[in-house]
């Protein structure tokens, strides 16, 4: 089955609008778990105005399923998080600094050379590496060649058009997978996934191996609770 990785960024945002520790993303992190979640992830970015540095730090020793840190390894402070905390898995993302959030994958063919000497880094200390990619089957045969255990398919574009037609919305994804599953290389997919959209595309992935969902999933929690909501994309996911 699909594994499911509960980013917690919208927690800590929540927790910094007002200051102080409430809610804990700590606790938060670890009910998550409690609640059957795969996997946390977390997405520090430079101006720290969700996930601080520090939060990365102290959730490593409570994190007993997988833990994924996301973000831009062209900043160096990312780089060297990342190597002192050591996660599960490192999921490389071609953020500007003042993003709002994610919104296109890498040009793995442009970018090949920085990314096989920053992945081969964090390899070194058997870190899981993945690369954010749009859906895009170039994009995803060059992934390959950086290195990358994995690629995380930017899924914005499906969810945007899933209502309009659901059929021609997830075709590119469909061969971005085939493309990845050819060459051997393992696929994770988020962004915007959500409960109207997430079990048909987990269904015609073939090979999906976690999906990461944060937004959506922190929203549907303030009407149906955090444990049902977990439950409820686990169960989206079967």
């Amino acid at each position: 089955m699909t594994k499911l990785s509960v980013n917690i960024n919208k927690i800590a945002t929540l927790r910094n609008s007002r200051g102080g520790n409430v809610p804990d993303v700590l606790k938060v992190a670890q009910d998550c778990q409690r609640f059957g979640a795969n996997g946390i992830t977390v997405h520090p970015r430079p101006d720290e105005r969700h996930i601080r540095y520090a939060d990365v730090i102290n959730l490593k020793p409570i994190i007993y399923t997988e833990f994924n840190i996301e973000g831009n390894p062209l900043e160096k402070k990312f780089v060297d998080l990342v190597l002192q905390v050591k996660p599960t898995q490192v999921t490389l993302v071609p953020d500007s600094n003042n993003q709002l959030t994610s919104n296109h994958g890498w040009d793995t063919i442009q970018n090949k050379s920085f990314l096989v000497d920053i992945i081969t880094e964090f390899k070194k200390h058997n870190i899981r590496t993945s690369v954010f990619v749009d859906a895009d089957v170039k994009m995803v045969e060059a992934a390959k060649l950086t290195g990358a255990d994995r690629i995380e398919l930017y899924t914005e574009s499906y969810a945007a058009d899933f209502h309009k037609n659901k059929e021609t919305a997830i075709l590119p994804f469909i061969k971005a997978a085939e493309a990845a599953n050819k060459i051997n290389i393992g696929i994770n997919a988020g962004h915007d996934l959500n409960l109207d959209n997430l079990t048909f595309f987990a269904k015609n992935i073939d090979g999906l191996l976690e999906v990461s969902i944060g937004h959506a999933l922190i929203a549907d929690a303030l009407y149906f609770g955090l444990e049902n909501t977990v439950q409820l994309y686990l169960r989206a996911l079967k």
